[in-house]
C-alpha cells in the first residue's frame, strides 16, 4: 500500500506544479487543482478502505502525516478561490484591507487551537492513538462536530486538523505574495516614467520569461555579473509590461520539473539555428 500512495502523492504534486506554471489565473488555477486533488482524494479512499495497516504505528502515520499532505491542497485550494471569488475589485487599499483580514483570519485560527499547534509542531506523540487511530476519539479532546458526520473508515478525529494547519501554511505564503504584488504595483507605476517610447509586451509565458533572466543571470550577462535576479526581473518587469510574480517561487518549480527543465531556451536554440539554416539555404 505505501508505494502505490506514495506513487499517488507523486502524480498529484507533479500535476499541481505544472498547472502552477501554466495556468496564472489564481480562480482557475484553483477551480482546476481542486479537482485533480479530489480524484486522487477518491483514489486515496478506496486505496485505504481496501487495504489494511499492518500496526498501529502505520495507521497513525497514515493519518498524522500521509493524508494530510494530500488534504491540506483540497483546502489550500478551495480557500484560495473563495478569497479570490470574494475579493473587492476596488482600489489597492481597499484589497490590501481584505488581504490583512484573511490573514487575521489565520491568527485567529491559531490563537483558537494553540494547544493542538503545540502538540503537532513540537512533535509530541503521547496522544497519538487518540488523535490518529479510528474509532479512537476521545470526546474531551475538543472535537470538530462535522467529525461526527465524516466517514469512520478514512477519518481520524484530528487528521482533518493537521490539514488545515498545513493548508493555512500555504495561505499564509500566499496571501502575503497577494501583498506583495500590490506593493510592486506602486514601485512599477513610479518606474513607468522612465519606460522608453517604444513599448513592448512580452507575450510568452512567465515562466518562459524567468527561465531566460536565471540564465541570464547565471551567465553573468548584466553589470560583468553583478546584477541581483531581483534587479534584472525588475527591470524586464517595466520594459517589457509583465508582472512576474515572485520569481524566486517560480524558479523552485521550473527546476521541479522532472524533464525538460529547459523548454524556452530548447526551444529558442532550436528555432534559431532554423532560422540560420533557412537563411544560408537563400544565400546559396
Amino acid at each position: 500500500m505505501n508505494n502505490t500512495v506514495s506513487k499517488l502523492l507523486l502524480n498529484t504534486e507533479e500535476k499541481l506544479k505544472f498547472l502552477s506554471l501554466e495556468i496564472e489565473n489564481s480562480i482557475k488555477n484553483s477551480e482546476i487543482a481542486i479537482n485533480i486533488v479530489l480524484k486522487s482524494v477518491e483514489l486515496l479512499k478506496k486505496i485505504v478502505i481496501n487495504s489494511n495497516f499492518k500496526n498501529q504505528s502505520e495507521e497513525i502515520k497514515f493519518f498524522k502525516v500521509t493524508k494530510p499532505q494530500l488534504f491540506s491542497k483540497l483546502i489550500y485550494h478551495t480557500k484560495v478561490l473563495k478569497i479570490e471569488t470574494k475579493r473587492p475589485k476596488g482600489t489597492d487599499r481597499t484589497q490590501r484591507k481584505y488581504l490583512l483580514n484573511e490573514l487575521d483570519n489565520l491568527n485567529r485560527f491559531f490563537d483558537n487551537n494553540l494547544e493542538f499547534y503545540q502538540y503537532y509542531r513540537t512533535g509530541a506523540t503521547f496522544l497519538d492513538e487518540k488523535y490518529f487511530l479510528r474509532g479512537k476519539y476521545d470526546i474531551r479532546l475538543s472535537l470538530d462536530t462535522f467529525f461526527f458526520a465524516s466517514d469512520p473508515e478514512f477519518n481520524t478525529s484530528h487528521d482533518y486538523r493537521i490539514s488545515k494547519i498545513l493548508a493555512n501554511d500555504l495561505l499564509e505564503i500566499y496571501l502575503k505574495e497577494q501583498l506583495a504584488i500590490l506593493d510592486r504595483k506602486e514601485i512599477m507605476t513610479a518606474k513607468t516614467q522612465t519606460t522608453p517610447k517604444v513599448k513592448l509586451t512580452w507575450t510568452d509565458s512567465k515562466s518562459s520569461l524567468i527561465e531566460l533572466l536565471y540564465a541570464l543571470h547565471y551567465q553573468g550577462s548584466f553589470n560583468n555579473g553583478n546584477a541581483d535576479i531581483k534587479e534584472i526581473a525588475n527591470y524586464f518587469e517595466v520594459i517589457f509590461n509583465i508582472d512576474l510574480g515572485d520569481v524566486y517561487r517560480s524558479w523552485y518549480s521550473i527546476r521541479s520539473r522532472k524533464m525538460e527543465t529547459t523548454i524556452f531556451l530548447d526551444s529558442l536554440k532550436t528555432i534559431l539555428q532554423k532560422k540560420i539554416e533557412q537563411e544560408e539555404d537563400k544565400i546559396k
